[in-house]
């Protein structure tokens, strides 16, 4: 799996969670995020780049593209570079929070590259559920998340200014549509009170990439426990201090992954 730096450990501890004996490679690219703000043109060319290495240097047998921004860069397009199944955070995501309104008012937040894709309003239109979608992209959250600070007043005043469209439209359900944003959740369930529910796309991600494993017939249920392996296109040792407090002792190496030309 991969994403843009810290956020998809959320989607790898799900996964390491549900299955324990599979072999996980993970692939910060804290060198080159944020990727919210950058062209989504050039935020394929990541992606195209990590799956590529997954699968030629690592022998994935599947991948999960665990940053929203670079599934909304266009997915099928990363598909058709790699031999083996690829697995998005979107589509689950949008699954579980149509499934958890009552209201049917329902609310998605994340990065400008991936609010700005429409990546989740034709996520939500093709479960067919009727809800009212509303959208806000909230830049800023990432970096803090980056820097290993998720509370206190500087998160806080943000969250309030940039949460402020889904609070007015009265939401019960929020999707946290970025990996990065589950460790902020605290921080945004104060805000958004007590009325509003928060989806994490991660657990749904995991059960969707078992699903996969398992119709392949690929799926590892072997009582051992696998392999995980960390690797970042920054600075390893930064990426292993913050990951190891974001994940837990699973992550207490890293290597480094080389940005090939």
């Amino acid at each position: 799996m991969f994403d843009s730096g810290f956020g998809g450990l959320t989607v790898a501890r799900a996964l390491i969670d549900l299955l324990p004996g599979e072999d996980i490679v993970y692939i910060g690219d804290t060198g080159r995020y944020p990727y919210g703000s950058k062209p989504l043109d050039e935020v394929h060319e990541y992606a195209v780049e990590l799956s590529r290495s997954l699968v030629d240097d690592f022998d994935a047998k599947a991948i999960i593209v665990a940053c929203n921004t670079a599934t909304a860069s266009g997915l099928d397009d990363i598909r058709a570079e790699v031999p083996v199944p690829v697995i998005d955070v979107v589509e689950p995501g949008a699954r579980a929070l149509v499934q958890t309104t009552r209201s049917g008012r329902v609310g998605v937040i994340g990065t400008v590259g991936t609010m700005a894709s429409g990546a989740y309003v034709d996520a939500v239109a093709r479960t067919g559920a009727p809800v009212h979608l509303s959208l806000a992209a909230c830049p800023g959250f990432v970096e803090f998340v980056e820097r290993g600070q998720t509370s206190g007043d500087e998160v806080t005043v943000l969250a309030e200014r940039l949460l402020a469209p889904v609070r007015d439209a009265d939401v019960d359900a929020l999707l946290l549509g970025c990996t990065h944003y589950p460790f902020l959740a605290r921080v945004i369930a104060d805000v958004m009170g007590p009325g509003v529910t928060l989806v994490s796309s991660a657990d749904e991600t995991a059960f969707s990439a078992a699903a996969t494993l398992r119709e392949l017939g690929v799926l590892r249920d072997a009582p051992s426990v696998g392999e995980h392996r960390f690797l970042s296109s920054g600075d390893i040792d930064e990426f292993r201090e913050l990951g190891e407090q974001l994940l837990g002792p699973e992550l207490a190496a890293t290597e480094p992954w080389p940005i090939r030309p």
